[in-house]
């Protein structure tokens, strides 16, 4: 039995290598290169530097749709027909005829 138990610990180790890339892949890049910690620095700041530009071009383009919804669209005026008045009264007389 101790002869099983470091093919267990490889295999193991082999089968967690292979699940890290597939449920978080920016944590590979950190682990293939932990010598160089300048290259792991700037790829830091190239993310905060992406997530900043991500979220600026968010905000402007819901200030964009803020201001477009605010715009007030005249409202066309109602089409109402005329009716024409049914009688004329003036002073006593009546001028035209009255339905």
């Amino acid at each position: 039995m101790p002869q099983l138990r470091p093919t267990t610990v490889l295999m193991s180790a082999m089968l967690a290598t292979a699940i890290v890339p597939a449920v978080a892949p920016h944590a590979l890049a950190q682990v293939i290169i932990p010598t160089n910690r300048n290259v792991l620095v700037q790829q830091n700041e190239l993310l905060q530097l992406q997530n900043r530009m991500l979220r600026q071009q968010f905000q402007q383009q819901q200030q964009l749709n803020r201001e477009l919804d605010r715009q007030i669209v005249p409202q066309p005026r109602p089409q109402v027909p005329v009716v024409k008045p049914g009688c004329q009264v003036l002073g006593n007389a009546i001028l035209t005829s009255c339905r």
